[in-house]
């Protein structure tokens, strides 16, 4: 184990070399801009064509879509998740007593927090880590060292009077357009900053995986859509707002008369999500004016790898919607020749945040893949609930980008 004797206050100048970039930062200047007035069409039981550039054009190669996903970023950030602003012109982390350490400021506005490190019992540094929101719920290897970020204190989720508490607003103030999710994400991204800067915690930034469980789960994969760097997103039980699709959720409550979680409901409980979703959460029948969903938040974490696990024991968390969204990103993943890179199991019924015994053998094979260079089988698809894919949902074409 590190001695942390060796180690006192490591400041964070040794190495500054990136793994990968954090993405969300506008469209590149050789791709088509978002308009200004983007003309928004009620698409209430189609999901939006990921492939479909804003110029009219389709995606038809790996240039094409790195655009086509720019602007999808783009779109989530004005119209349901806010501003993911980047790294902070003051920026200074430093790692003592197992723990980063992160000093960051804009202007006279500094904040600092700690994301202490459990290291693992076995493996060879530098380590693999899963940067865990608040605790970890999955069966993490014997091999792979664990990051605990206190989302919390980054951004409150207690209820509407969360709204602009937290740390990410004691920086950006309580008018910054982002909600908690991507609040959190933007910490991740600041953890990961850190650890490419110290290589004193023995952390590999480029073995870096993301988790969290229902609200969490909703922010891990936001996280992995906007950073790069993340090799392994693990959203688990995350529902609507994480691995269902607004449209989808919106159907199983207005048509099927099932009691899942739609976006109306959702905006009214937390803050997990800018104020600028308010207008297509307004009522069931707005959110099919939302110009994205999250089939293509979950794309936007392609080609690296994406498990996301649910469980039919709580129709809230979305049932079949989970299953008809994921089944939709993984199109995109198809496309970009990588469809075993995201796997998607439906358990249960079991306790929410709790982890079945026959997924394991899943997760570690994602995280063999993906932060241990190990040859594992990730073509793991499945529900054991009574429902299937409805292809109606996805009339478009998937191009062979690569």
């Amino acid at each position: 184990m590190l001695s942390s004797l060796l180690l006192t206050l490591f400041a964070g100048l040794v190495s500054t070399q990136s793994h990968g970039h954090e993405f969300g930062y506008g469209v590149p200047s050789q791709c088509s801009q978002l308009p200004s007035n983007l003309s928004l069409v009620n698409q209430t039981y189609v999901l939006p064509d990921p492939f479909q550039l804003l110029n009219a054009g389709r995606v038809t190669n790996e240039s094409d879509w790195e655009c086509r996903a720019e602007q999808i970023r783009a779109l989530f950030q004005k119209y349901e998740l806010g501003d993911k602003p980047p790294q902070p012109s003051t920026f200074t982390p430093t790692f003592a007593n197992n723990a980063i350490n992160i000093v960051t400021g804009v202007g006279s506005k500094t904040i600092n927090f700690s994301v202490p490190i459990t290291y693992p019992s076995s493996g060879k540094a530098p380590y693999p880590a899963v940067i865990v929101y608040d605790a970890p719920s999955i069966p993490i290897p014997s091999n792979v060292a664990v990051l605990t970020l206190n989302i919390d204190n980054i951004a409150q989720q207690n209820d509407q009077s969360s709204r602009g508490v937290g740390l990410f607003y004691d920086l950006y103030g309580t008018n910054a357009t982002a909600g908690a999710l991507m609040a959190w994400a933007w910490a991740v991204s600041r953890v990961i900053d850190g650890l490419e800067m110290l290589p004193a915690a023995q952390i590999n930034p480029e073995k870096l995986a993301v988790t969290g469980c229902s609200r969490n789960g909703k922010g891990a994969i936001v996280a992995g859509a906007f950073d790069e760097r993340i090799a392994l997103t693990i959203p688990q039980e995350s529902g609507s707002g994480g691995d269902a699709c607004w449209r989808t959720s919106r159907d199983m409550l207005v048509n099927r008369n099932l009691a899942t979680q739609a976006a109306n409901e959702i905006v009214g409980e937390n803050v997990w999500f800018s104020t600028a979703f308010d207008e297509f959460a307004a009522t069931n029948y707005t959110v099919g004016l939302l110009p994205v969903d999250h089939h293509e938040l979950a794309g936007l974490v392609a080609p690296r790898g994406l498990y996301s696990t649910e469980n039919v024991g709580f129709l809230w968390l979305g049932d079949w919607s989970n299953l008809e969204c994921m089944t939709a990103g993984n199109k995109i993943y198809q496309a970009l020749g990588a469809a075993d890179h995201q796997g998607f199991s439906q358990d249960g019924p079991h306790d929410h945040c709790s982890f079945p015994d026959d997924q394991v053998s899943e997760i570690n094979a994602f995280f063999d893949r993906f932060l241990l260079d190990e040859q594992a089988n990730t073509s793991i698809f499945r529900t054991v609930g009574n429902w299937t894919f409805d292809p109606t949902w996805t009339p478009w074409q998937v191009p062979t980008l690569v």
